[in-house]
């Protein structure tokens, strides 16, 4: 075969906030053979499989050496449609299935706040979603997955083995996902029936969401970081089920379980950094806090709208300007309230532009050794990275979270110290020497990976 798979040479590789760009050779194999061949001959300076590129930070790159380009392994293999289970190949996206599995009644189990995620990306993050307290991360949900490793090698995995659980949350340096079988959620429409209400604080905010989660399947909450005093950790909750048949209007009988996400214009090319002030960004806050009613049930959305409303405008990360932006991401206990209260504090008096703030409750925590979630409170904030003093003022964030038990979501970081990893992440020896012991010459290489050590 002269041409084993598409290659292009060394381009510009970035996550979806643009903050740590390098440069690497991009392989875009179409075939499993062809991912093998990939692996076996990229060379010393290792390489990442890459899917969409919504990781934010730096882990789907690999400065010097390959990704690889995962969206032409694309198939839907097999679905069966009375037990809800798909095979499919780890380049079909989030977008793809449900545009498949919705007129059959059946919807993916875990969803983050984009549905343009490849499924492999969705085991190599072991994604979440506003339903975690319900349904846990997306691991949770599949049966197996096929692994090429750094041998050459392709492996079924299954759950319950030192394998899976290194792999999901593993930020695909345990080797390439290249199909898996998920389980998925029957529905009967494609709307959500939506409750909302405002919360006058933060601890307005966690009382409700302590005391009424359980009976939702999907929760999140916007939050203003930019309100201070009295109205500190302001909020407008949204949570949600899917909508039974009979819930909807006659006229959407008809076809209930239709897809049809919306889209808007793209933004410009940049946007002015000055446009993302404290100021500006406080106006929105404040419209959008007023305009949420004090409390509404029962209304009909789109999936679209209510789970994935970004997605609806092409290259919305060009919102923050050339610069980029961070999303800071980070998850404490419950029991440490306290802790969540003083980084609220001190993000609101930082006057961070933060204009997409949600926070959200976990439930039980994952078995992936690397997996994010844990039981308590996780909160996500996007910043410009032109802010004066970001850096300092982060780390001193991080301090915090790691003093509590907590930790940052790798797959949304760029900037963590090293240092700190071993207390976020107590499986991080395991992670480690399994590694060692799969891949001891480091085929498997990522800017993230070099940073942190992993």
């Amino acid at each position: 075969m002269s041409d084993p798979f598409l290659s292009d040479p060394f381009v510009s590789v970035t996550g979806w906030g643009r903050t740590a760009p390098t440069t690497a050779r991009r392989l875009r194999p179409r075939t499993p053979e062809e991912a093998v061949t990939a692996v076996r001959t990229w060379g010393a300076r290792g390489g990442i499989a890459r899917g969409l590129g919504r990781a934010y930070g730096d882990a789907a790159q690999s400065a010097g050496g390959t990704v690889l380009d995962m969206t032409a392994l694309d198939r839907i293999r097999l679905v069966d449609a009375e037990t809800g289970v798909v095979v499919c190949d780890a380049g079909v996206s989030l977008h793809r299935l449900m545009e498949v599995l919705l007129p059959l009644g059946w919807f993916v189990p875990v969803t983050p706040g984009t549905r343009q995620v490849t499924v492999g990306g969705a085991l190599g993050a072991d994604i979440h979603g506003k339903n975690h307290h319900v349904s846990g991360a997306f691991s949770r949900h599949v049966h197996g997955f096929e692994l090429l490793t750094a041998d050459g090698a392709i492996r079924s995995v299954l759950p319950g083995t030192e394998l899976f659980d290194a792999t999901t949350g593993g930020m695909g340096l345990t080797g390439v996902i290249l199909s898996a079988t998920v389980r998925l959620h029957r529905v009967e429409t494609s709307l959500m029936s939506v409750d909302t209400e405002r919360a006058t604080d933060l601890d307005d905010l966690l009382a409700r969401l302590a005391t009424t989660d359980h009976r939702y399947r999907y929760s999140v909450a916007w939050i203003d970081l930019l309100a201070r005093g009295r109205a500190l950790g302001r909020a407008v909750l949204t949570r949600g089920e899917h909508a039974p048949l009979d819930a909807l209007p006659a006229r959407a009988r008809r076809a209930p379980l239709a897809f049809r996400p919306a889209q808007l214009p793209a933004p410009p090319a940049f946007v002015p950094t000055g446009l993302l002030s404290r100021a500006t960004v406080g106006l929105f806050n404040e419209f959008w806090y007023r305009r949420a009613p004090r409390s509404r049930t029962g209304e009909l959305r789109r999936l679209s709208g209510f789970f994935h409303p970004l997605d609806g405008v092409p290259h919305w990360n060009r919102v923050y300007g050339r610069a980029g932006f961070l999303q800071y991401q980070f998850v404490v206990g419950h029991g440490q309230e306290e802790t969540l209260r003083r980084i609220v504090r001190r993000i609101a008096r930082r006057g961070c532009p933060s204009f997409l703030a949600v926070l959200k409750r976990f439930g039980e925590g994952d078995p992936g050794w690397l997996s994010f979630p844990m039981p308590g409170w996780t909160l996500a904030l996007d910043i410009p990275v032109g802010l004066s003093g970001l850096g300092a003022f982060l780390d001193e964030l991080d301090d915090e979270v790691a003093a509590a038990g907590g930790r940052i979501y790798l797959a949304k970081d760029s900037r963590l110290r090293p240092d700190l990893l071993a207390a976020m992440y107590p499986r991080l020896a395991d992670f480690r020497a399994l590694r060692a012991r799969i891949d001891p010459t480091g085929v498997f290489t990522s800017d993230l990976s070099r940073r942190l050590d992993l």
